[in-house]
């Protein structure tokens, strides 16, 4: 992928496909958006929320970083992007719904595994990664078999979905929208393999087919 295939895009994206979107985009440009949806997802190139759940502009507020990690409420006036856009989509948006959305075949899952020590030019990836600490242990203590490395992988990125979930919780005013039934918390794995999606069911604490999903 060059720069010039993306001007390219850009002018096949404003030739065919614009005119698809036109009369809600100006709409949205008028009214503002009211996504009722924020999509926490990884910025893994291969995760692509839109083609994913074939949705339009105005529909979804999306964050995405390493990982989809959610580092847990910290308000210490300091710099902050992941806890700043799920503030600004809770508590200026009000969006009804967060979606944790984890993926198959995830670098950071992978990355607990392998020792960074000597990777100076990776320092903030580092202690970005201690996020998922706790899912990496987890994981070391439920699977009997730690032979079996993309086995290992699968359970992490799994069980960090649920984690992040759970850091979620320590935002004191999601909570309180929870409580007043105002909004709800979902954990979705993505497989890249074949574009199925499984969600979290807390009741048994697994994952099954989103097809199966009931509100």
């Amino acid at each position: 992928m060059q720069i010039n295939d993306l001007i390219k895009g850009n002018k096949k994206f404003r030739e065919a496909r614009f005119s698809k979107y036109e009369t809600d985009l100006k709409q949205l440009v008028k009214t503002g958006q009211k996504p009722e949806v924020l999509f926490i997802g990884c910025s893994d190139s291969r995760v692509t929320p839109d083609l994913m759940l074939d949705t339009k502009p105005g529909d979804m507020f999306i964050l995405r970083n390493v990982g989809n990690f959610v580092p847990p409420y910290n308000p210490d006036n300091d710099y902050h992007g992941t806890s700043a856009a799920i503030e600004y989509a809770v508590n200026v948006l009000n969006v009804k719904h967060i979606i944790v959305c984890g993926h198959s075949h995830c670098g950071a899952c992978k990355s607990l595994y392998q020792d960074l020590e000597n990777s100076p030019e990776l320092s903030n990836v580092k202690k970005w990664l201690e996020l998922g600490k706790k899912a990496k242990e987890y994981t070391l203590l439920a699977t009997p078999n730690k032979e079996d490395k993309e086995q290992l992988y699968r359970t992490t990125e799994k069980v960090s979905i649920v984690y992040q979930m759970e850091n979620l919780l320590s935002f004191p005013y999601i909570v309180e929208k929870i409580k007043n039934s105002e909004l709800q918390i979902h954990g979705w794995y993505y497989k890249i393999e074949d574009g199925t999606i499984d969600y979290y069911d807390g009741e048994d604490c697994t994952f099954k087919p989103l097809e199966d999903y009931k509100k």
